[in-house]
């Protein structure tokens, strides 16, 4: 009994550290080019807020320095050593009662290298991170990095489309990294993971599987001969049940591949196709209509659950998935759809690592602990209510992705106003559903409300209320990143227009893109260096989209803040470049880029591209400081809803201007 407690809890264990590894170092690699035969290897380090990594030289009996391997090939040859940028910041460590240097926030690592022809580049970084408090174990990381000799070393990609003849300096053009591990932070893995667990045990308590659970528990407990069998059986049961959903996320990765996966979330083929079958699926859960498999594969599936052993348990576990696709049909289609529309590689795969995990791991406790059964609720009207929950939800959700599109196209259906008063009334709707006060075809008469049901709807009616103000232009802080932009909202514009907060005379693309906040942005890249130069300021560029969530979220509560605000204002000159943008360039400013090789034709395109090219980076939102020339300034910053920690980036761009 012990045995299989402990391997149970193992379980469990193994698949929560997927989301909850602690990884506060997130290296960058990229090459960049100095001449024919000449390049640096550039590795770069962000770090998270409150920990620390070590510099290349360290005393005896203190931590593990930053050693870098390079494994040896004849492709190349290393010159000098490893250079560490900015130099690290001694201290007293707690950790080893003794001075050290250690590098916070970020480091760049540089290793001259000459070769020819093309050389992969490759090699392990070992460290340590330390906070105040705690040292983490050393940890590896391999890198994989191409050199090429023939690169061409040219202004960037905007500049050598658009701008034949200039005498502009040219920059160097970085190229993107090659390596070993997805470029996908943990926390954004930790996030589909969690978004799977909890759409998992919405779909543990739907009508097609809640009532199965005595049945499967009773077939582990007593037809398998002994106890102890029967709690192998369940423990393989839910690995399977696991396994073929972590199978068909990673067959959707493999099938569509990750390049496909970054470009469906901005494709307004994806958006609209998504948009319609969340609305399919919404429609299912409210009872329309039932999304079921064929019954000749469901029943093929029963009749070879009946075999003994491994292959028995397999199909018992396929079976349970194929009969109530009904009902996790919809939740799986949502989460990876989700997952998609995040562009990460794994991240399908995840979210199904999740949904499986709840799915499985009631299956596999209650076959441990029968006697659980009995605590349950008894299965009953309560069931259909869940289901139709989640069809109300699933309703709002889809018009997200209507939005989506909607933006990226200015077709200007969806504004701001016009998607909140739709979720104000699916959410009023769900609240008098919860409440007792509406009642649908397959619903049970209910003459009395529950606590529970009382709870929710109390929630939900809240909520519906947060949002009525939003409709008249209150930014709604707690849901922005789910909701259009404010400048999306037509009364918002033109309060901001009768204002003179927003100088749009002579500006790029002004007529397309709006600032929040009344900020005098501009939203072309060209027009931004020749602006700082008049006005001797520098400029801060904003790697933005109309689909990133993420974007909204710091524009609604960093950039709102007055300290960020003020900076913004007064010393930079803001460029907002939205990289999923469709507006179609002109014929004379499409042009070939040098990075890709690709034809660029849209303003999205383009900034993607001068983003990819210049930066190695393809995330949003991103934030570089520049100078006139295009010259970085600081290290960039991305997602971070530390306001100290955004005004600190800006004062030490503006200073580092200044120091020019």
């Amino acid at each position: 009994m012990k045995k299989y407690f402990f391997t149970l809890v193992l379980l469990w264990t193994t698949l929560s550290a997927v989301a909850q590894i602690e990884n506060p170092v997130h290296w960058r690699f990229s090459f960049e080019k100095i001449n024919v035969h000449q390049g640096c290897i550039v590795l770069h380090a962000s770090i998270d807020p409150k920990w620390h990594v070590y510099g290349q030289h360290i005393g005896k009996d203190g931590p593990i320095p930053t050693t870098f391997k390079f494994d040896p090939s004849p492709d190349y040859r290393l010159i000098g050593k490893v250079t560490e940028t900015p130099k690290p910041v001694s201290g007293f460590d707690q950790n080893f009662d003794m001075e050290i240097s250690w590098h916070e926030k970020q480091v760049v690592f540089r290793q001259l290298i000459e070769y020819k022809g093309t050389a992969q580049v490759s090699g392990t970084i070992e460290y340590m991170a330390c906070n105040d408090h705690k040292c983490l174990p050393p940890a590896e990381e391999k890198f994989q990095i191409q050199a090429i000799a023939n690169t061409i070393v040219a202004s960037d990609p905007i500049s050598a489309g658009n701008n034949k003849g200039s005498d502009k300096k040219a920059q160097p053009t970085e190229v993107i990294v090659q390596s070993s591990l997805p470029q996908t932070t943990s926390s954004s893995y930790a996030g589909i993971f969690l978004a799977g667990f909890l759409g998992g045990l919405a779909a543990f308590f739907m009508p097609c599987i809640y009532p199965m659970i005595p049945l499967t528990i009773s077939f582990f407990t007593k037809q398998e001969g002994t106890r102890r069998k029967g709690i192998r059986s369940a423990l393989l049961y839910g690995l399977f049940i696991i396994g073929i959903y972590v199978g068909l996320g990673l067959s959707i990765t493999f099938i569509f591949g990750s390049a496909a996966l970054n470009e469906a979330a901005s494709s307004a083929a994806f958006n609209l196709i998504f948009f319609a079958v969340l609305i399919i699926f919404a429609l299912s859960f409210l009872g329309a209509f039932e999304i079921t498999l064929p019954s000749g594969l469901v029943n093929k599936m029963d009749d070879r659950s009946n075999k003994s052993g491994l292959t028995g348990l397999f199909f018992m576990a396929l079976t349970l998935a194929l009969v109530s696709f009904s009902c996790t049909g919809p939740i799986i289609g949502t989460l990876l759809v989700d997952a998609v529309s995040k562009g990460t590689y794994y991240g399908p795969a995840m979210g199904m690592l999740g949904f499986s995990s709840a799915l499985a791991i009631p299956f596999t406790l209650f076959a441990v602990f029968p006697s659980w059964l009995k605590e349950l609720p008894r299965s009953g009207g309560w069931l259909n209510t869940v289901k139709v929950s989640l069809g109300f939800l699933e309703f709002a959700l889809a018009f997200k992705y209507l939005s989506n599109v909607d933006l990226a196209y200015h077709w200007n259906l969806l504004d701001r106003q016009a998607f909140l008063i739709i979720w104000i009334i699916v959410f009023a709707f769900l609240g008098f559903y919860l409440a007792g006060k509406i009642r649908l075809s397959h619903d049970t008469e209910t003459r009395t409300l529950t606590l529970p049901r009382l709870f929710i709807s109390m929630v939900v009616f809240g909520f519906t209320l947060y949002m009525i103000p939003g409709a008249f232009g209150a930014p709604l802080e707690a849901i922005s990143g789910w909701l259009p932009p404010p400048t999306a909202q037509r009364s918002d514009l033109v309060s901001a227009t009768d204002n003179g907060d927003r100088q749009t005379s002579g500006k790029k693309y002004a007529s397309l893109f709006h600032a929040p906040h009344g900020l005098d942005a501009f939203y072309d890249y060209e027009q931004a260096l020749d602006e700082s130069k008049k006005l001797n300021k520098p400029v801060l560029l904003d790697f933005t989209g109309w689909s990133c969530t993420n974007c909204r979220k710091m524009e609604a509560s960093v950039w709102s803040d007055q300290a960020v605000l003020e900076r913004l204002k007064k010393d930079y000159v803001l460029v907002s470049l939205y990289v999923d943008d469709k507006t179609e360039l002109a014929a004379s400013e499409q042009y070939v880029s040098s990075f890709s090789g690709k034809k660029i034709k849209t303003v999205g395109q383009k900034w993607s591209d001068l983003q990819a090219a210049r930066f190695s980076t393809n995330s949003q939102p991103y934030y570089v400081i520049v100078n006139g020339s295009g010259k970085k300034l600081t290290m960039p910053q991305a997602f971070d809803l530390n306001i100290s920690n955004y005004v600190a980036f800006l004062e030490k761009g503006k200073i580092a201007y200044e120091h020019l």
